[in-house]
């Protein structure tokens, strides 16, 4: 999955397409991301302890990571993600990079 944990993105589809926000939670196996103050769901919560009032909590809830953009902290633009395969003195590593403005992210 190009997207990372603190990534900050921008949502493309969806009730809350063009917020931007950062990414709190990624899970690989389901392609979902979690990004704070975006979709936000309510939650009624059962009193745990006796005498204890229940509540309504809002939470941000996952939704597909197809939705969102990574915003390039170079250029500020929402982008696409590349990766660039560099080899020095025998060590292979991986980078991502920004494709409008070939900046790593």
């Amino acid at each position: 999955m190009k997207i990372k944990k603190g990534d900050k993105v921008l949502i493309i589809a969806g009730k809350d397409r063009n917020k931007t926000g950062k990414v709190l939670k990624v899970n690989p196996g389901k392609g979902k991301v979690v990004v704070e103050n975006v979709n936000i769901a309510k939650k009624h919560q059962r009193s745990r302890k006796q005498g204890q009032k229940g509540q309504i909590v809002s939470l941000p809830k996952p939704f597909d990571a197809s939705n969102v953009k990574i915003i390039c902290t170079k250029c500020g633009k929402a982008t696409r993600v590349g990766h660039e395969i560099s080899i020095k003195e025998g060590v292979r590593t991986s980078s991502r990079v920004c494709k409008k403005c070939q900046a790593e992210i």
